[in-house]
């Protein structure tokens, strides 16, 4: 028997949330960070170094796999779970960031977005239907709906316009996803408006009128300062049902993760592990060390001896620093799992510290220590890349 979708809410600390989702391929405890799967993988690493990190889900992504290998060959070859061999819970995007990246070969209106594959060209259309057609054939345990996502800065009519547009179609979405009545799965809304506290109300609002068992906050982390999208999230997250999973779409950095979590966000996704690792930047409890750096051509330490993952404790910082000098794939593999494995430990600690009552204690000490780094000198020259447009 399928398990259906649930969420239990199991204690607070403050707006911080320690809960547990249950989909039909396994639980998720909560706040968690899904790694990003764009086409089918985590760049660079296999689904069993991606499970060593301790990741209970991915998030793969409706319009790359559109385009290829098509969602109907994935449904013909077993599903997602199958073809990629993850056999643990999947969410997938809907295509909107993709309808915003693309904003010089799209056209959109009120049906959907037509637009040329950034492959070859070739014209496709994608509607709220078409969408959750797709993430069904996937057959993905969380989907999205379609929706329109905005850069910031933008005049306030064009916000308006899009978080209307975006409610229609997920009134849409939510008909085409009961239709195919997938056991198990669930459905989620996404919350717009950009910067507009009263768009986002407004939008939060209409979303739970419809109805969806998780919501996003999504049209973050394009363009807008840190303290805007915190005062966003801030504002947004307690017109949200408390006994519903909130995700913040395409965020963060560590610090984005625990002041969202401090603000009552459950779940996140980013490339910026895995992407920053393959540029040589390593995530860690004294901050991202960009192991570039002629610094560390020398420093025999280990990564972080105190680290939970054993790759972290057991390559040096000067033989991780000649792998990426040297342009060798090792460095972005070790990298990309070192990273994906912190933002694990960092999301297990705040879970233990909301349970035990001192998530505030948790948040000031995770910072002092990034702090204590960068006082250091160890994160001279950090680059911290935002995501990408269509490749993670």
């Amino acid at each position: 028997m399928t398990e259906p979708f649930s969420f239990t809410l199991k204690t607070t600390d403050g707006a911080a949330r320690r809960g547990e989702f249950v989909t039909p391929h396994g639980s998720v405890q909560t706040p968690a960070f899904m790694p990003v799967g764009t086409q089918g993988t985590v760049k660079g690493l296999t689904p069993e170094q991606v499970r060593d990190t301790g990741a209970e889900i991915l998030l793969g992504n409706t319009y790359h796999l559109m385009l290829r290998p098509t969602a109907e060959r994935v449904a013909e070859l077993g599903g997602l779970h199958r073809f990629m061999n993850w056999p643990r819970p999947i969410l997938t995007d809907s295509g909107g960031f993709q309808v915003m990246s693309l904003s010089q070969l799209r056209k959109l209106d009120e049906q959907g977005v037509t637009f040329k594959s950034h492959l070859d060209g070739a014209m496709f259309h994608l509607t709220p239907e078409r969408a959750i057609e797709i993430q069904a054939l996937l057959g993905a345990d969380i989907s999205m709906q379609l929706d329109e996502c905005l850069r910031l800065p933008v005049e306030r009519a064009e916000m308006e316009r899009a978080m209307a547009l975006s409610l229609r179609w997920a009134e849409r979405s939510k008909k085409a996803f009961e239709d195919r009545a997938r056991p198990g799965a669930a459905l989620f809304g996404i919350v717009q408006g950009g910067d507009d506290m009263s768009l986002r109300a407004q939008s939060a609002r209409e979303l739970v009128e419809i109805g969806f068992q998780g919501y996003a906050i999504g049209g973050l982390a394009v363009g807008e300062p840190q303290a805007v999208m915190l005062k966003v999230v801030e504002e947004t997250t307690p017109s949200l049902p408390a006994d519903r999973p909130r995700y913040l779409m395409g965020v963060g950095t560590p610090d984005d993760l625990v002041e969202a979590v401090a603000r009552g966000v459950d779940m996140f996704d980013c490339v910026m592990p895995t992407r920053n690792g393959r540029h040589g930047v390593a995530f860690t409890r004294f901050g991202a060390l960009n192991l570039k750096n002629a610094r560390y051509a020398d420093d025999a330490t280990p990564l972080d001896p105190d680290s939970p993952h054993p790759l972290a404790r057991a390559y040096s910082r000067a033989y991780l620093h000649h792998l990426v000098k040297a342009g060798e794939m090792l460095g972005a593999i070790l990298l990309s799992a070192i990273n994906v494995a912190y933002y694990q430990t960092l999301m297990a600690g705040m879970r233990a510290a909301i349970e035990q009552g001192r998530f505030a204690d948790f948040r000031d000490a995770t910072k002092k220590s990034w702090a204590a780094g960068l006082a250091a000198g160890l994160q001279q020259g950090n680059s911290t890349d935002g995501a990408a447009s269509l490749e993670p």
